[in-house]
């Protein structure tokens, strides 16, 4: 396979054979206004500024408990061993991820249509929103893996053909997230930027990526120079909180080397108006439960 070459419908161009440029994002970060939805001028202002957002308390300490017992029936069920949605850690072969888990799980299908959730995302998205992905993340004490730095966006538009940056994840913390036990990490600003990266798309690169990224991510140069510019701030707080950030912003995660667990469950909304098309940087798209083609709206 040989690196892809820009197309000039490709407002994004990667997986490049020779390193370019970043290029400046066009797209809006907050597409609604505050009469659209709960967060207010404030707020959606500071999103569009930074990338980023956290709400703390977002759901109750009664329902954090009701989700844990819900990722401990989903990890100790047998009857999904081996299922190509269940991703486990690269040394240990504990449960690291479990996608499309709104299939698995009613109770968190039933998470992702609250309008808690539904309200916020049509409003930073300015339409209609479909899940593109869903999972649980464990990252268990002393065996955690993290992921190097990467831009979601960068991934979803080689490898599952999203045209635009019109997407947003929320992530909510079903444990505590320490400065210490593997807590996400953003560059905020990042996300005005998008960064090329080089090389070709291997052959269902998902099947390794998902445990440990090395396609698709940027130089340790590219890191240096928007961490020095832009800094580094982390998503801490208590279980209950809510981090919801811009599909292109520069994130990634430290090992958990600590005895705290943490774990949390991650829904990608996408505009309607940005269905996925055919892979901007690889052969094939990736498999249905990592990137979803049923754009139906959430109700």
């Amino acid at each position: 396979m040989t690196a892809v070459a820009p197309s000039a419908h490709d407002l994004y161009p990667t997986r490049l054979a020779e390193a370019g440029e970043p290029i400046q994002r066009t797209h809006p970060t907050v597409w609604g206004s505050a009469d659209d939805g709960p967060f207010d001028p404030a707020a959606l202002e500071a999103h569009e500024e930074r990338g980023f957002s956290i709400l703390p308390d977002f759901i109750t300490a009664e329902e954090v408990g009701k989700y844990r017992a819900e990722l401990d029936r989903l990890v100790s069920d047998s009857t999904i061993t081996g299922d190509e949605r269940v991703v486990t850690e690269k040394a240990s072969g504990e449960v690291r991820s479990i996608f499309e888990v709104t299939s698995l799980s009613p109770m968190i299908e039933q998470l992702a249509r609250d309008p808690r959730l539904v309200t916020r995302a049509q409003q930073l998205l300015g339409s209609q929103v479909y899940l593109h992905q869903t999972r649980v993340n464990y990252m268990p004490g002393f065996k955690g893996n993290g992921f190097y730095w990467h831009s979601d966006f960068e991934t979803w538009h080689a490898e599952d053909g999203m045209p635009a940056p019109r997407a947003v994840s929320c992530s909510i913390a079903l444990t505590p997230n320490y400065p210490y036990n593997g807590g996400l990490m953003v560059m905020p600003g990042s996300h005005k930027e998008f960064i090329p990266s080089v090389g070709a798309t291997p052959e269902n690169n998902h099947a390794s990526s998902l445990k440990e990224q090395t396609v698709g991510v940027p130089s340790t140069e590219v890191i240096t120079d928007m961490a020095h510019r832009l800094g580094i701030d982390q998503f801490t707080g208590p279980a209950g909180s809510a981090l919801w950030f811009d599909s292109n912003i520069m994130h990634g995660s430290g090992n958990n080397i600590t005895p705290f667990p943490r774990s949390n469950i991650f829904l990608v909304f996408n505009s309607v108006e940005n269905a996925l098309t055919d892979p901007f940087g690889a052969d094939q798209p990736r498999p249905e439960h990592i990137a979803s083609r049923s754009f139906t709206p959430l109700s």
